[in-house]
């Protein structure tokens, strides 16, 4: 009954009925056949027939004893990966091979063969290193004395092209019919897997629970219990315990939320909580299965600490009230506007390396302004996947609005990217539509350009919100790439914005920058343009390449307009 998926009285009666059926009847399914046969053989339900010695059938195979199609169709209702593997004998009656006759549809190989692929597959061809494994000499027992075997873990090992190194397996045998039923289970994926989710967690620093309303049963992830700081031998959280922790001038929202819920809304909330002697602000997303009536059945959860992200927001009202106190002095201001750019927008001093590109970063502040500029960077990878995203955008204005502006924008990208998508056109759409979402702050406009860069395949995928468009280098010449579609960020409610698609060639160079590098209230845009690329057409001509190359290319890129801030992001990438 397991092994079919059933429960056990069904199967129950089904051999019932066969036994309670007439000799001449027809049973009408292929289960009935099955064990029909199988009443009359050692290796079913019952005894060998009368006058046949024990074992007889299972020593000795007899061709026909069990149809390929029949199997075939039993294995097409089973989850995970099974096979049937019909022995292939000698002259003297030796198993010199099996072959899969039968495959479950999710049934895959080392190789990566899926499902019926893996049909007519011949072990000694496919695996040839199971031979020397306790694997070969097991088949053969259970097909001899018919008593299934679990067999691993075991470390699978092949030098053919495809097949990883050192793949883990386990597996399970039994004797059905003619074969081999093998089930098996790979290890090692099933820690990769694990080891994705786990990363992602980490670095967008959420956990998940499930709360099971029927039984009361809860899980909790890990990093759930790393939130909020408890031992996962102590189990998760009560609601009662849970509610406990949230700051008292946050009970509201905690209610509000949970009426929204008994609603059959879905929950985004965001509460204080305190651990011990520390506050954190943890933001849960929530929603249920519910059954025809909406009650909820079950519940899915997810906590992520935006502690850092709220603290930084808190920093920089605190440094507004500051700068609004010392407007007496330009001197004053000038050195909060500094500290404050520095805590929203780190600079990194040195190129760095990202998955298949080496980058590096200089921002340019106004000559003539003691004001936080609205320009931004982002470069780093996507959780997961291997990609890299770049980006750059400048909101328009100075000062505190504009770096609130700025701010928000760069944190809601970073999440977006861990959290949603890593399209670039999909990002400046949800950018858009957070800066026509927020009506507790003057409205902002800002244009932006964000690119994905994928190394394995040499494909850099970008899309602009009314921005420059990157410049890139090859060999010696450079060229602005061909814009897609996309107004101005905070201009258009429900704006559209398209992707372009460039196919990137070894040590290709990628220049991002914002407007203040090239515009200058003295000259045309060209002009500003025209040392730039100059420059860009060296960096990219010259031997050697990585980071001494992007440190030289920026240390030529310092003039800038003296009325605006300046962002440059070089990447070299790697075709």
């Amino acid at each position: 009954a397991e092994a079919r998926g059933l429960p056990p009285d069904r199967l129950a009666a089904d051999v019932l009925q066969v036994l309670e059926a007439d000799e001449g009847e027809e049973s009408g399914t292929a289960l009935h056949a099955v064990v029909r046969r199988a009443l009359h053989t050692s290796d079913g339900l019952g005894s060998a027939e009368p006058g046949e010695p024990a074992g007889q059938q299972a020593a000795v195979a007899q061709p026909g004893d069990l149809p390929t199609a029949t199997v075939q169709e039993m294995l097409n209702s089973l989850p995970g990966s099974v096979s049937w593997l019909l022995p292939e004998r000698g002259p003297r009656g030796e198993v010199v091979d099996y072959r899969m006759a039968a495959t479950s549809p999710e049934a895959v190989d080392v190789a990566g063969r899926r499902g019926p692929q893996l049909v007519g597959v011949r072990i000694r061809d496919a695996y040839p290193s199971v031979v020397h494994e306790p694997l070969w000499p097991a088949y053969e027992q259970v097909l001899t004395d018919g008593e299934p075997r679990e067999l691993g873990p075991f470390r699978y090992r092949d030098g053919s092209a495809g097949v990883p190194e050192n793949s883990v397996y386990s597996l399970r045998v039994h004797r059905l019919g003619q074969g081999l039923l093998v089930s098996w289970v790979r290890h090692d994926e099933e820690a990769r897997q694990w080891d994705r989710i786990e990363q992602t967690e980490r670095l967008a620093d959420l956990g998940w629970g499930e709360w099971d309303l029927l039984t009361g049963t809860v899980v909790w992830s890990d990093q759930l219990y790393r939130i909020y700081e408890r031992d996962p031998a102590d189990g998760p959280l009560a609601q009662e315990e849970s509610s406990a922790l949230v700051l008292p001038e946050d009970t509201g929202i905690r209610v509000a939320a949970a009426e929204r819920f008994a609603r059959g809304e879905k929950v985004d909330v965001t509460v204080r909580v305190r651990l011990g002697d520390k506050v954190k602000h943890l933001r849960t997303v929530a929603d249920a299965v519910r059954d025809a009536t909406g009650r909820p059945l079950k519940v899915y959860g997810i906590v992520q600490d935006v502690t850092a992200r709220e603290t930084t927001l808190a920093r920089l009202a605190e440094i507004e009230g500051q700068l609004r106190e010392h407007q007496e002095t330009l001197r004053a201001e000038h050195l909060l506007a500094t500290q404050l750019q520095r805590i929203i927008l780190p600079i990194p001093q040195s190129p760095f390396a990202l998955p298949g590109v080496w980058a590096a970063v200089r921002y340019i502040p106004a000559e003539e302004a003691a004001h936080v500029g609205g320009d931004w960077f982002h470069a780093g990878p996507v959780p997961g996947c291997g990609k890299v995203i770049l980006a750059v955008g400048d909101v328009a204005g100075h000062g505190i609005q504009a770096g609130t502006t700025m701010a928000r924008l760069r944190h809601a990208l970073a999440a977006l990217i861990v959290t949603s998508t890593a399209d670039p056109a999909r990002l400046l759409s949800h950018l858009n539509e957070l800066l026509h979402a927020s009506d507790d702050v003057p409205h902002a406009t800002a244009t932006a350009v964000v690119a994905c860069y994928e190394p394995g395949s040499g494909q850099l995928v970008w899309a602009q919100a009314g921005h420059p468009a990157p410049l890139l280098a090859r060999g010696g010449r450079t060229a602005e790439l061909a814009r897609p579609r996309g107004p101005l960020l905070g201009a258009l409610r429900g704006a559209r914005y398209e992707n372009a698609r460039v196919a990137i060639g070894p040590d290709d160079l990628l220049l991002l920058y914002t407007d203040g590098l090239v515009e200058h209230p003295h000259r045309e845009w060209r002009e500003g343009l025209a040392p730039v690329t100059a420059a860009l057409d060296q960096a990219s001509g010259a031997e050697g390449g990585g980071a001494d190359a992007l440190s030289v290319l920026l240390g030529r890129l310092r003039r800038a307009n003296p009325k605006d801030d300046t962002i440059i992001l070089a990447a070299r990438l790697e075709g």
